[in-house]
């Protein structure tokens, strides 16, 4: 469950993120929402209970929100780009394959057959999901931009999971702490980051309004309360599961387009979400 809650709010605040960036400067619409978690789990931190965090689990929550940092970046401006329902799946299915092979590899885990069969579904689900009837430049734009998110979110969901169970919210903040600092080092090299010039946007360098800042910042407090779910979750769960589950939040933006946005999609992208829900059916057996 805190898996599946923890897809759900990633996959509310990234398609959020996305439809900002469309008018907005991804980089600074990222900046925007990883101050805002920063403030959100600095808050709950000390409230959150656990013991104090060790300098190891404030490294492990640094290394996380380094690859936190790169991933939204890459996210919002692949969104900015190209379709949101092509990027995310994309972002996905790195950030699914690559903690599975390192925790298998490395760490010793050994998920379960069931678990395994659901991981193994998840792939050609995710790849399904980001099927379209047309492919262009942009897209392919697009992809590149999620292929490269999909490491800082495999970096993120690894370094994070390697945090002591008592260090509580102590190494998210930390993980906050220095996304902020890799997406504004980010923000000052604008040069390293088109955007899509097909339509006039604002400078990189333009504050955002109050109202764009404020759903920007939202962005960020839901992918906060994300990352504390799968925190939890990889207490009570193997890394493999916990992320494989975090990684099905694709499905989210795509449902939310069918019912807000009226989106049609393919046949081959409905039964990605067919397979997709399957996926979660098997991971979550006993």
């Amino acid at each position: 469950m805190l898996g599946l809650l923890s897809a759900a709010l990633y996959g509310v605040a990234d398609a959020l993120g996305g439809v900002l960036s469309r008018s907005w400067p991804p980089v600074r619409v990222a900046l925007a929402g990883q101050v805002g978690g920063l403030v959100v789990t600095a808050a709950a931190a000390p409230l959150a209970g656990g013991t104090a965090p060790t300098s190891a689990d404030l490294a492990w929550g640094a290394l996380s929100g380094a690859g936190t940092g790169v991933a939204m970046v890459f996210l919002f401006r692949g969104m900015s780009r190209g379709a949101m329902s092509v990027v995310i799946p994309v972002s996905a299915v790195g950030g699914l394959a690559l903690p599975v092979l390192v925790t298998t590899v490395l760490l010793g885990e050994r998920p379960s057959a069931w678990a395994w069969a659901g991981i193994t579904l998840a792939l050609p689900a995710l790849w399904l999901v980001s099927r379209t009837r047309t492919t262009t430049a942009d897209t392919a734009a697009g992809v590149r931009d999620g292929l490269v998110a999909s490491v800082g979110i495999a970096l993120q969901y690894l370094a994070l999971a390697q945090a002591s169970p008592g260090a509580g919210l102590w190494p998210v903040t930390s993980g906050r702490v220095t996304a902020v600092l890799v997406v504004a080092a980010m923000a000052l090299l604008p040069a390293l980051l088109p955007v899509h010039r097909a339509a006039p946007r604002p400078a990189p360098a333009q504050p955002l309004p109050l109202r764009v800042t404020a759903l920007a910042g939202l962005t960020g407090v839901l992918a906060a309360a994300a990352l504390f779910c799968y925190l939890l979750a990889t207490r009570t769960a193997l890394v493999a599961v916990a992320s494989a589950l975090s990684c099905l939040y694709p499905v989210v933006p795509v449902l939310v387009g069918l019912t807000f946005l009226r989106e049609r999609p393919g046949r081959t992208q409905a039964a990605g979400l067919v397979l997709a829900l399957a996926a979660c059916a098997l991971i979550v057996v006993p």
